[in-house]
């Protein structure tokens, strides 16, 4: 809720309400937790001085998840390659951008998926526009996926892509790897791991980068995307739900005096 994107969006009634409680609220706070260095600097930003843990979200670890990804039998030449986008369906994740560019790479034997939650109707919109593109024959909406349907999105896409313009986390990107996907996000999310451990790309935000990167993208085979795949699944094994629960605890007792301060709390 303090990242620049959120705030600035329905600006006024977010500064009504933060003159009127919000600021006494965050003020009154022994401790913030952020999820991600770029959350700990909204909090900054702000003016708030109190201490702030820095501990991620954590990801549910299937120890069969993505095996199929990386599996040494080619896929089919002829089956259908996916690239997938799950998340709540609203203006913030730019899905619009990504159906723009998706219409100007025109990838053949190529499918786009959307999935999760319509929220104010923006999915209307979204189809609209593909519709519009000409390209509503390659875009599929999933609808609102849970538990085995979601992890079966995750197992059957090639691709996963989150072009969103504001994130705190991006808990969807450590799903993806956890799911042997190669991820495209944006500098919106705190993802620039991607690059770093060569499991996706890191990119600016807008249509023009969405092209460039989705064209390169699909332009590797199958065997290289699921090598990413798999060096993503390996790096993800650090958003271990156990470990952030210690880390956690300890963060809680710090604060009632019942043990020495974290690493993950800084207070500069």
């Amino acid at each position: 809720m303090l990242e620049s994107w959120a705030l600035n969006h329905k600006a006024m009634k977010k500064k009504i309400a933060m003159t009127l409680f919000q600021r006494r609220d965050l003020v009154s706070a022994k401790l913030f937790i952020a999820t991600a260095d770029m959350e700990y600097e909204s909090i900054r930003a702000l003016g708030l001085r109190q201490s702030v843990a820095v501990i991620p979200n954590g990801v549910l670890f299937s120890p069969t998840a993505g095996l199929g990804k990386e599996a040494a039998a080619p896929l089919p030449k002829m089956r259908e390659r996916k690239a997938l986008f799950l998340s709540r369906v609203h203006p913030k994740k730019g899905i619009l951008n990504l159906v723009n560019a998706w219409a100007a790479v025109a990838p053949q034997g190529w499918r786009l998926q959307i999935a999760g939650p319509d929220e104010g109707g923006h999915l209307a919109e979204v189809m609209a526009l593909a519709r519009k593109l000409c390209i509503d024959h390659a875009v599929e909406y999933l609808g609102e996926l849970a538990g085995e349907a979601k992890a079966l999105a995750y197992l059957d896409a090639d691709l996963f892509v989150l072009p969103t313009f504001s994130e705190n986390f991006g808990v969807v990107v450590a799903e993806a790897l956890a799911h042997g996907l190669p991820v495209i996000t944006t500098r919106g999310a705190p993802w620039a791991d991607l690059e770093i451990f060569e499991c996706g790309w890191w990119i600016d935000i807008g249509v023009d980068p969405l092209v460039g990167v989705l064209r390169e993208a699909i332009a590797l085979g199958d065997n290289e995307r699921r090598a990413m795949g798999a060096r993503g699944r390996e790096y993800v094994r650090r958003y271990d739900w156990a470990d952030i629960a210690r880390q956690t605890l300890d963060v809680y007792r710090w604060v009632l005096g019942q043990g020495a301060q974290p690493n993950c709390v800084r207070t500069d």
